[in-house]
């Protein structure tokens, strides 16, 4: 008779850090498969229509990358916060602010025909991210409240000035009533990368980010700070480094990539400001941070796997009618698994005999 339990290892495992995400992904396919056939359907046409149909056209390809552009951005400023320790869930709420700030700036120049317009757009967009991220940045800094509630609160506030702007001021007045705004001008929307697709500059600026942000926390004295504090606050305040000002700019550089994830959007693929312009990536972009074990390179691969379920998932509501809510379900299957598989990074199975 074997009696084992889990004791602390002296360093993570470098092994399981690889290991686990790749035994996630294969949990998740085999999870997958009890859930189709529990669904009624078959499981190797589910996973085709999921995993395989998006792939294997230019136009998949290319959705692919629209809805990994915006996840990126945001978990590329998440991974700075968490880092730091710094728990920032309401990324949701400042891309919806960066969307928003960006839809004014836009329709506010709407007969401006240069595309300096669209530069204003997008530093509406970063601005407007990064005030609303601003808010949690304040509260915990001088009244030590935790951003986790704030921050995730926030985001329900984001969506109803959304809702109230979109059937108020920025409603398009020639819109029969619709709840959404004028369609953007040509010098206020980002122009496509490959004709006859929806692929957009904000993928560039996606990929841009994440080696920005590599660079600047590897190379520079802030990543250093943001590095020690998250590993121990105490050594970090013996060594002179200031958390409060780590807390600011991570929250400030974090919100200010949602909020331009959120420009992006409205003026890329969507073209106007609508109730409806974000299926969660803010939320999705939690889990990619993680799945790319918060390192910026790691979040561009998570990130299209991310945006792989938001496409397939599409693609399992046209051709199999199973629900679009299918894409989050795996999602959370993934992360739930990768929790689960972490336990081995950081403890190891001995046998207590």
């Amino acid at each position: 008779m074997f009696d084992f339990k889990l004791e602390p290892r002296e360093q993570p495992a470098k092994i399981w850090l690889v290991l686990s995400p790749l035994l996630a992904l294969l949990g998740t396919v085999i999870v997958g498969l009890f859930l189709f056939r529990f669904l009624g359907k078959s499981p190797i046409t589910a996973f085709t229509t999921l995993f395989i149909t998006p792939l294997s056209s230019l136009y998949g390809i290319t959705e692919i990358a629209v809805k990994a552009a915006p996840i990126i951005l945001i978990a590329v400023g998440l991974a700075v916060c968490f880092q730091a320790q710094v728990w920032n869930i309401g990324a949701e709420g400042q891309f919806t602010l960066g969307a928003i700030f960006a839809s004014a700036v836009a329709l506010v120049f709407a007969n401006i025909n240069n595309y300096i317009v669209l530069l204003l757009c997008l530093l509406a967009g970063i601005v407007g991210g990064a005030i609303w991220a601003s808010i949690p940045a304040v509260l915990k800094v001088k009244f030590y409240t935790n951003e986790i509630l704030t921050s995730l609160m926030l985001n329900y506030l984001a969506v109803s000035l959304l809702n109230y702007l979109v059937r108020g001021i920025l409603q398009d007045p020639q819109g029969y009533n619709f709840p959404e705004s004028t369609p953007f001008s040509e010098f206020a929307s980002l122009p496509s990368l490959i004709t006859g697709t929806r692929l957009h500059l904000g993928v560039i600026f996606a990929l841009m980010a994440a080696v920005l942000i590599w660079g600047m926390l590897r190379q520079t004295f802030f990543g250093f700070s943001v590095r020690v504090i998250g590993a121990s606050p105490n050594a970090a305040n013996y060594a002179g480094i200031k958390s409060d000002r780590i807390i600011w700019l991570s929250l400030l550089i974090s919100g200010g990539l949602a909020g331009l994830a959120g420009a992006c959007e409205v003026l890329g693929p969507i073209g106007q400001l609508r109730p409806f312009i974000s299926p969660g990536y803010g939320y999705a972009a939690i889990l990619a941070a993680f799945v790319g074990r918060l390192h910026p390179l790691g979040i561009i691969l998570s990130s299209l796997l991310m945006a792989l379920f938001y496409v397939g998932s599409e693609l399992l509501q046209i051709k199999l009618g199973l629900p679009l809510a299918l894409a989050g379900v795996f999602q959370g299957i993934v992360f739930f698994l990768l929790l689960a598989g972490d336990l081995l990074v950081y403890k190891r199975i001995v046998n207590s005999q």
